[in-house]
Order: C-alpha cells, then sequence, then structure tokens
C-alpha cells in the first residue's frame, strides 16, 4: 500500500538489463528505461518481443541474468527487497485467470490489502469501494468462474486498484473489453494520477491514455 515515503527521481530505473529464457534466445538485451511519478507510458512492439517480460522483471517475478534494477529510490534484486515494490506497483495480468483466484469477486478484490496488512474488515471495505468507482458492485458476491471475460477483466482491475499503487502496470487491460467498457476503462485511467505503462495493440486506446510511445525492438527501448 502506498504509505512509504515520496521517491526522489525516477520510480523505476532499469540499467542494461539482459534477460534469456531457457531456450537461450535474448529477450532483453541491455535495456536501459525510466518511469517517473506521472508518466504515462504506452509500450509496443511485436508480439515475443519482451514486453510482458519487462513488467514482470520490474516486479521480481523473473530475475535478469544481467543489469540492475531501481524500484522507488532502492536497487532491488532480491525476493524480501521486491515484496515492497509489489505493494507500491500494481500489475495486470494479461491472462485474468492468473489474478482471480478467490470464489468471490469482494474476495478477489479484498486479497491484495488483506495481504498487505489490512485487518479483514478494512480490507472488504477497500474492495467495496473500488468496485463502486469501477462500478462493479453488482458483481462483488458473485463467482469469479460464473463471470464474462470482459467482466474478468475489470474485476481483476479492481484487484490491482485496491492497492492504491503509485505506478500501474497494465498488460492488455481494455483485451476482452466490449466498446462500453473501453470507454468506461478509459474514463477511469483518465483521472488516476498513478504513473503507468500500458502493454496494447490497440493505437487508438494508446492516443487516449498514454503520452509517450516506447518500442521494444531486438531487446532494447527504441
Amino acid at each position: 500500500m502506498t504509505d512509504a515515503t515520496p521517491v526522489e527521481g525516477p520510480l523505476f530505473r532499469l540499467s542494461g538489463l539482459g534477460f534469456a529464457y531457457a531456450s537461450g534466445r535474448p529477450v532483453l538485451d541491455g535495456l536501459d528505461f525510466e518511469l517517473s511519478a506521472g508518466e504515462r507510458v504506452a509500450l509496443t512492439g511485436s508480439n515475443g518481443s519482451g514486453k510482458t517480460t519487462l513488467l514482470h522483471l520490474m516486479l521480481g517475478l523473473v530475475r535478469p541474468q544481467r543489469g540492475t534494477i531501481e524500484a522507488f529510490g532502492a536497487p532491488r534484486s532480491t525476493e524480501a527487497e521486491f515484496f515492497e515494490v509489489r505493494a507500491r506497483a500494481g500489475l495486470l495480468f494479461q491472462d485474468s485467470d492468473d489474478q482471480l483466484f478467490s470464489p468471490t469477486v469482494i474476495e478477489d478484490v479484498a486479497f491484495g490489502p488483506l495481504n498487505f496488512g489490512k485487518s479483514a474488515k478494512e480490507a472488504r471495505a477497500v474492495a467495496m469501494e473500488t468496485l463502486a468507482a469501477l462500478g462493479l458492485v453488482e458483481l462483488a458476491n458473485r463467482s469469479t468462474h460464473r463471470l464474462s471475460g470482459g467482466q474478468r477483466r475489470l474485476v481483476a482491475f479492481a484487484t490491482v486498484l485496491a492497492m492504491n499503487p503509485e505506478a500501474l502496470l497494465l498488460d492488455e487491460p481494455s483485451a476482452g473489453l466490449d466498446e462500453p467498457n473501453v470507454e468506461r476503462l478509459i474514463a477511469i485511467l483518465d483521472r488516476l494520477p498513478q504513473a503507468r505503462i500500458i502493454i496494447s495493440h490497440d493505437a487508438d486506446f494508446l492516443d487516449r491514455t498514454t503520452s509517450r510511445r516506447c518500442r521494444l525492438v531486438g531487446g532494447r527501448i527504441v
């Protein structure tokens, strides 16, 4: 949760990152990148270029073979160091099934606040406030397995917002949404102050939700 000391300088600074999966093919090769408070960054690139991998590296879900990651004013390399990062930067996974695992919507949205120190009562209150802000209160007691794909995407986004993060790392946030819900998501993002990185193949969506574009090519941002 975002009760931490404000950061001087970039929220994230990635320097010389190199990463390859077990196959050996380099995904990132000497990548440098910075994200500052309030920035709205679009991250584009071809399929398989490493966009999702980059977000996962920023939260320590995978680790680089070389290079350094600084987040919120401190170097990060160990699991304990990345625990704080995950409380301050919220990741929307590309697949909502990776984000939703509780029996009901309200339990899923309350899980993050509960896991980071809120009482059960406080976590439920935060979850209801978040669902209300997204216009999803009617889904609170629904089983996540009985939601449409678009509803699951919005509930997954609610689990991120419930943490009140300082940075949003959003992997294909509009995927599976119909036009009214895309418009709803754009309106929500427009009023949020957090720094963000958005991965999307929807150029119009990026035009309306970001102000700077970075493209991953050959393992580096150009």
